[in-house]
């Protein structure tokens, strides 16, 4: 009954102090009416100019794979923003410069979500969807509380990195946020946490910078914790760190030796596993019967310190941790997509990877699947086959063949699938083409222009329209391919008469053949031949043209011999000797034994000097003159001609031999 009025009476006096007159409301300074917000620079009541806007755009190429330092975010940043400028294969990553890696360390890619570090909280968000051109991003708050590095995990070229943050400038002045204040809590002479004002709760802000040094825990409020108070139940208690949270009774507060502090229980523990933490509850009771009575009958400043309390230290049941799928391997048809499945477990707030065997008790979720984004384009043939190319024998025929997307358009051969292409051209057989003769109109003119002429026609065998046969293919009913014509007597007309060709001059390769052409005049049946001036107004025909029977294939060719190397006394000729095909071009076919020589001896017979009547020796004993070696001298050389030139031809006919 006693607790009942009490929990009354503390409502009652909260609606009091809550329900302010005209519904003013709490500014940053936490005073009731202020119209004062937080600029951006954090600053209550500022006006943006305690801070600088730092930003910029990572564009470095980048080579080799890896992490690469993008930018460094200060101790004190706020409104951190980093942002990739487009999507791409490349990861964002986070590290303290203490080297605690925050989000996507040691080559782990971390799934979209919040994480704590530097003081502050970061989202970080990877869009997934197929349409989406948006890049990963970091986004926190802050302020920072140490230097922090963002990284890039290089895969492909780098799209560029956009980064911003807020510092505060030199002319910036200090926030204004209470040393102690929590979320929820107001302050600075508004409604404190247990319904009295700053002055009245003096003695108990110095209670709670006690259990601050003494390292408690800070209490959270939130909007409906601050209207209810912790109630003590049967079976357990309130998992709040336990405060001054009962407000005075309305009777003085009475405090002696018949009550004092004592532990009730723990709060509920924070986690039901993966080590947790629970407060020990301290109530005042009557020491006797041991029955809760107020805290104000208690010394408050007796009152002990709840200190944190590990609990349910056992770990939590592993899990498969599931990413995000990727994108389809085909913009079209059936392709493929792939996620991260990982083996989980949480400990002490934290969320570990450890082997996948802890997770063997449950189900492992599939890491690909199919997809497909639309429906690919596909072949379509619109016209038929045309008619083969050829009346008879093997032709070809085609058709037209289209890649035509999923809404009719026709678009490029790329889009549809190469292997299924129907064909646009094939063989066609119009069967055995019959064999037959070939015939041209006969020639116009006769070929003698008074007399007995013939006309010409030309014959051939053909099966198709590409080559023919031998003419025994179409049986031996050749159709005759000269007709007589007469074009009426000659009368003493001057004509050139050609002879049949003779015999082609060589049996293989390139030869000539001869015939005799003469002017001849016929008269009736006589021919009488005419001096050639007699024609010559006529065009002669040809006495002479060439003629190749076969090929002859590789043969030696030479050249003539070249001059004696000596005049008497034996010398040497050469030539030059090239085997050549029939289009005479170098050849190797030739048989080597034919080869003809090509070095040869000439002019053996012994030199004869020629006899000069001016060369004479003058004197009898010339001889003398040679065995002195005179001849060398003009006047010796004169004198003693003879001697001294037989002397010289001797020496010439020894050093030639040489």
């Amino acid at each position: 009954m006693f607790v009942s009025y009490l929990i009354l009476t503390l409502l009652h006096v909260q609606t009091a102090v809550l329900a302010r007159p005209g519904g003013e409301s709490i500014g940053c300074d936490d005073y009731l009416g202020s119209d004062k917000v937080v600029d951006k620079c954090g600053v209550c009541g500022g006006d943006n100019t305690g801070c600088q806007v730092v930003s910029g755009v990572f564009k470095h190429a980048l080579t080799s794979l890896g992490y690469h330092r993008v930018v460094e975010i200060p101790q004190g940043a706020t409104k951190i923003n980093i942002t990739e400028m487009h999507k791409s294969n490349n990861y964002l990553a986070l590290r303290s410069r203490s080297g605690r890696s925050i989000i996507n360390g040691n080559w782990a890619i971390d799934r979209p979500g919040r994480y704590e570090g530097g003081g502050t909280m970061f989202t970080y968000k990877r869009p997934n969807e197929i349409s989406s051109t948006a890049g990963e991003s970091f986004l926190a708050e802050g302020p920072t509380n140490e230097i922090l590095d963002v990284y890039m995990i290089h895969q492909q070229p780098n799209p560029g990195v956009h980064y911003e943050y807020v510092i505060m400038g030199t002319n910036a002045i200090s926030p204004q946020v209470p040393p102690h204040r929590r979320p929820g809590e107001p302050f600075n002479g508004q409604l404190g946490s247990d319904g009295r004002s700053q002055e009245e709760g003096a003695e108990k802000e110095g209670a709670e910078e006690k259990e601050d040094v003494h390292g408690g825990a800070p209490q959270v409020f939130t909007s409906e914790s601050a209207q209810t108070f912790p109630v003590r139940h049967p079976d357990g208690f309130s998992s709040h760190r336990p405060d001054n949270l009962v407000p005075a009774a309305p009777q003085p507060p009475r405090r002696s030796r018949d009550h004092n502090w004592k532990q009730l229980g723990t709060t509920e523990c924070s986690t039901s596993c993966g080590k947790g933490s629970q407060f020990p509850i301290f109530r005042c009771v009557h020491r006797n019967t041991h029955e809760e009575v107020p805290e104000s009958y208690c010394d408050s400043s007796m009152k002990p310190t709840p200190e944190e309390e590990p609990c349910n230290l056992f770990p939590c049941p592993a899990f498969w941790d599931i990413g995000e799928w990727s994108e389809c391997s085909k913009t079209c048809g059936l392709g493929m997509q792939h996620r991260q499945v990982l083996c989980r477990q949480v400990y002490a707030n934290r969320s570990l990877t450890v082997q996948p065997y802890r997770c063997q008790h449950l189900e492992k979720p599939e890491t690909t699947s199919t997809c497909q984004l639309k429906i690919c384009s596909e072949w379509q043939i619109r016209t038929d086959w045309t008619s083969c190319s050829v009346p008879c024998g093997v032709g070809q025929r085609t058709r037209d063949v289209k890649c035509v997307s999923n809404i009719g358009d026709v678009v490029d051969d790329e889009e549809c699938n190469m292997k299924l292409r129907p064909n646009d051209i094939e063989n066609c057989d119009m069967g055995p083409c019959a064999k037959s003769w070939f015939l041209t109109e006969w020639s116009e003119r006769c070929s003698a222009e008074c007399g007995a002429g013939v006309r010409t026609r030309s014959v051939v065998c053909m099966t198709n329209h590409i080559s023919s046969l031998p003419l025994e293919g179409c049986g031996n009913n050749r159709p005759a391919e000269a007709t007589p014509c007469d074009n009426g007597p000659c009368t003493g007309k001057v004509e050139w008469f050609a002879g049949s060709w003779s015999q082609c001059s060589i049996e293989c390769g390139s030869g000539t053949q001869q015939r005799e052409v003469i002017c001849v005049r016929k008269n009736a049946d006589i021919f009488e031949v005419l001096d050639p001036y007699e024609c010559s107004f006529l065009e002669k025909p040809p006495s002479q043209q060439s003629c190749h029977l076969k090929p002859c294939g590789a043969k030696w060719f030479n050249t003539e011999w070249s001059m004696c190397s000596k005049s008497c006394q034996g010398g040497f000729r050469v030539r030059e000797v090239r085997c050549l095909s029939d289009d005479m071009t170098i050849s190797n076919l030739c048989d080597p034994q034919l080869k003809p020589e090509e070095k040869e001896s000439c002019n053996p017979q012994d030199c004869v000097p020629e006899v000069d009547e001016n060369c004479k020796d003058r004197y009898y004993n010339c001889n003398v003159v040679v065995q002195a070696r005179l001849c060398v001298y003009n006047y010796y050389k004169t004198a003693c001609c003879a001697s001294c030139t037989r002397v010289a031809n001797r020496q010439a006919g020894f050093l030639g031999s040489r």
